[in-house]
């Protein structure tokens, strides 16, 4: 469980808007009491019950007065209250009250402020909330009924008593989960969804970029008004201009600015006093001291008025299903399933271009600039539902949220594909780390944990990137690793059979009726094995029987055809027998056409080297092998004293608060608090040149393993185990993972070191315990992900025997950590 910490933050409504939740304020009771004004007085009796009105007036001067023992949050939309929610403690449990004003009811706040006060009680250590609701109030029934966490009903005089246990559960995850996406899909629908669209800035110059959007807007056949603003001009692209919003014919639902970076400001709150509900900023200018203040100032604009905001410093959005082409690209982006967000406007550009031209196009696309508020985790909330949407491409430079990523593209990737392209490999991390986990475990490591943990797809180029989309967007995930090769050229199929055995697909032997049925049609000459080698004189009809035989074989799993052209009946005539044997395929078949990058029938994806194929199949087999491992059950680890374990860490960092790597008697009674076994010990000082040797009992002979994790600054915990002792740095054989990890997922990071034999009986070695090492992988990974302070852990080495797993030597580094933003309180970044 990570820790919470109640702030101020932005939240997301159901309709989309935004609110801002934060701690009640003395200086609230004005806007409090015009609160209850403005509130019908049927909400104060439901509220207040019979007191109604009167009471609800007092009520606001006690919650802001001196002496008030509640907690209380507000909320304000657009600057102006309209909530508040408190709870009074009464030792275990307290009693919870909400009011909201009428103009916000049914857009979920009262569920969020709910949502805030739960937690909150639940760090104060309250069990229980306690709500007192009149029977009629069936709305605030339903609310506290579907909050997701357990509720108990009790009816007595006339009114309903629900107690609601404030222990956060799976099923408050999954409620919350539920609304925040709920929410998302709303706000973004103003940005790919507008009824109408108004460009400011629309220069009647062509190679200003105002002008481009709207010639993109006007040329695309946006269905819906289209305002230019331009307080010089009559008319721009053959639409009337407006000097102003205020003097538009109807309403902008969404508004882009290419405007100087010095107008930027102004025009934005201009926005927001006629209700614009989302900004694409194109300008940039927003970068050093100066420009960081002024897009915080826009965001707090925008957040303040309920506005979603695309950059500031981007290329625009496009929706080709809507016909929004609001983005100053080259052209105009064909209709496909890919679903394409970019910070880097240049590889945006050029990743677009390539799209059509290879027939993949897009669904919908964003330019994210220097993603002041929408980023990659709010597009996906976006994609996830989209019928248009089948494949999603996210070139990254940062994450903003990575734990949030990985809660939503682990949910999003059992149903839809994720490929990342992620630039800064090389970056190296900025502090100074001493133990062997920390100097493994570069930023580039986690994100490649992280990335793995949650199904997402990762590729080095942008090339590889829509190589492997095309595959997944148009085919079917294979079931199975095997692969049949079909082609006309005996060295391109080498190549392809050798790729297939370096990136761990499977080229087998085909089966006996399939290889008979092959050799009853093909010329003599053909070599029926796998590869299937047709010869340079196979006709255009040999290659559609040779697939459609493969496929039928039910030990193949996929069908990779090798055409080298000219040879044979040409390469129109081949394409068109890959189209007709396939059109009723299940399995992925994909092509290569030396030379040649396209999509066969609009379906099946060729490429120019075999190289390429084979990497996009791999690419599909592990995804496909990452959706088909069963959802893995809670798991109950015995033996974890947690707070035993926080009251150490509290009570070290309250002596050292700069934090320390720990004496061998703190870490050894830390470590045993998660039940992680360490070889016994005792310290002793001989001699004056001698500061303290460790005695310890012999752990017996076995496998030396390397166990350990750091806690990185962005991406949290990351654990890692390999091959320890002293050859850990010479053979560099490790494994990494994000925790929570279970038994099943620690058995696969032992099973992808190389020295992993070692541990099975190697050359007449005895077999070691090694449940005892994924036992000790877990225990590790739950204490990582429960304490954030410790920074720094190395169990090296870790003694694998056949009796068990013992560490004999131990080195924990603790350090100030602020609270983990928690996966259960919604909030905007």
């Amino acid at each position: 469980m990570v820790r919470t910490v109640a702030e101020a933050c932005d939240v997301l409504l159901r309709d989309g808007g935004v609110a801002h939740i934060r701690p009640l304020r003395s200086s609230d009771r004005e806007a409090l009491h015009a609160l209850i004004i403005r509130s019908s007085p049927h909400s104060a009796y439901l509220r207040f019950f019979t007191g109604g009105t009167a009471s609800a007036h007092a009520y606001m001067d006690r919650i802001t007065g001196p002496g008030y023992g509640g907690h209380a949050l507000v909320a304000l939309v657009g600057g102006l209250m309209v909530g508040v929610a408190e709870y009074i403690p009464d030792g275990p449990a307290a009693e919870v009250g909400i009011l909201l004003d009428d103009v916000v009811h049914g857009h979920g706040l009262g569920t969020l402020l709910l949502e805030h006060i739960a937690l909150d009680a639940a760090d104060a250590g309250i069990e229980h909330l306690v709500a007192t609701v009149l029977p009629e109030n069936r709305a605030m029934l339903r609310v506290l009924n579907d909050l997701g966490l357990p509720v108990d009903k009790r009816y007595e005089q006339g009114q309903v008593e629900v107690r609601i246990a404030t222990r956060p559960t799976e099923s408050l995850v999954a409620e919350i989960e539920a609304r925040a996406h709920e929410a998302e899909r709303s706000s973004l629908a103003h940005v790919f969804t507008p009824r109408s669209v108004a460009v400011i800035g629309a220069s009647r110059d062509p190679a200003r970029v105002g002008h481009r959007v709207l010639r993109n807007l006007v040329d695309g056949g946006f269905p819906g008004p289209v305002y230019p603003v331009n307080p010089r001009a009559a008319e721009v692209c053959g639409l009337a201009a407006h000097p102003d919003l205020a003097s538009l014919p109807g309403q902008a639902e969404l508004a882009v600015l290419a405007v100087p970076a010095s107008a930027v400001l102004g025009v934005a709150r201009e926005c927001a006093r006629h209700q614009v509900r989302a900004l694409v900023v194109l300008t940039g200018g927003f970068t050093g001291a100066g420009g960081r203040e002024a897009e915080q100032e826009l965001l707090r604009v925008c957040r303040e008025a309920g506005m979603r905001l695309i950059g500031p410093d981007c290329l625009g959005v496009v929706n080709t299903a809507a016909r929004l082409h609001a983005a100053f690209l080259p052209g105009r982006p064909p209709a496909g399933p890919l679903g394409l967000m970019s910070q880097s406007d240049a590889v945006a550009a050029a990743v677009i271009e390539r799209t059509g031209q290879l027939g993949l196009g897009v669904s919908s696309f964003a330019s994210v600039g220097n993603k002041a508020d929408v980023s990659g985790n709010d597009l996906l909330e976006y994609w996830e539902d989209d019928p248009a949407t089948g494949v999603i491409a996210l070139y990254l430079e940062s994450f903003g949220n990575p734990r949030r990523f990985a809660r939503i593209a682990r949910r999003i990737s059992a149903r839809k594909p994720i490929i990342v392209v992620k630039s800064g490999r090389s970056a190296s991390g900025s502090r100074a780390v001493r133990s062997r986990t920390a100097a493994a475990a570069t930023p580039d490591v986690a994100v490649d944990a992280l990335l793995r943990a949650c199904g997402v797809i990762r590729e080095d180029s942008v090339q590889d990137l829509l190589d492997t989309a095309r595959l997944l967007a148009f085919q079917p995930l294979p079931d199975g690793p095997r692969v049949a090769i079909v082609g006309n050229s005996g060295g391109p199929q080498a190549m392809t059979a050798d790729a297939c055995e370096r990136l761990g697909l499977v080229v087998p032997d085909l089966s006996p009726a399939t290889v008979e049925a092959l050799r009853s049609r093909l010329h003599p000459a053909a070599a029926v094995g796998n590869p299937v080698d047709l010869t340079a004189e196979a006709g255009a009809a040999d290659f559609a029987f040779a697939i459609a035989t493969v496929l039928a074989d039910p030990g193949i799993d996929a069908v990779l055809t090798v055409y080298t052209p000219p040879f044979g009946a040409g390469l129109d005539a081949t394409r068109e027998a890959i189209a007709t044997a396939t059109r009723s395929a299940v399995k992925p078949v994909l092509a290569c056409l030396a030379g040649h990058d396209e999509l066969i029938d609009g379906r099946v994806p060729a490429y120019a080297f075999p190289e390429q194929a084979v990497h996009a199949l791999a690419r599909a087999a592990g995804h496909a092998a990452w959706r088909a491992r069963p959802a893995a059950p809670a798991e109950d680890v015995p033996g974890i004293d947690l707070a035993a374990a926080r009251r150490i860490v509290a009570a070290d960092l309250a002596a050292h608060p700069q934090g320390r790597w720990l004496d061998e008697d703190t870490t050894a009674r830390l470590l045993s608090a998660y039940t992680i076994r360490t070889a016994r010990s005792v310290t002793a000082r001989l001699g004056p040149a001698m500061t303290g040797p460790i005695v310890q009992a012999v752990a017996g002979e076995g496998v030396e393993v390397i166990l350990g994790g750091v806690a990185h600054e962005a991406f949290g915990p990351l654990i890692m185990v390999g091959l320890g002792g002293v050859a850990t740095e010479l053979l560099a054989d490790r494994a990494f993972r994000v925790p929570p990890i279970d038994r099943a997922e620690a058995a696969r990071m032992i099973a992808e070191l190389r020295s992993a034999p070692l541990l099975h009986g190697y050359r007449g070695r005895p077999e070691a315990d090694v449940a005892a090492l994924e036992d000790q992988i877990v225990r590790v990974g739950r204490l990582m992900d429960d304490l954030p302070e410790i920074a720094e852990l190395d169990l090296n080495p870790v003694i694998v025997t056949a009796d068990g797993a013992v560490a004999v030597e131990a080195r924990v580094r603790l350090a100030p950590a602020p609270p983990l933003p928690s996966p259960f309180r919604r909030r905007l970044r």
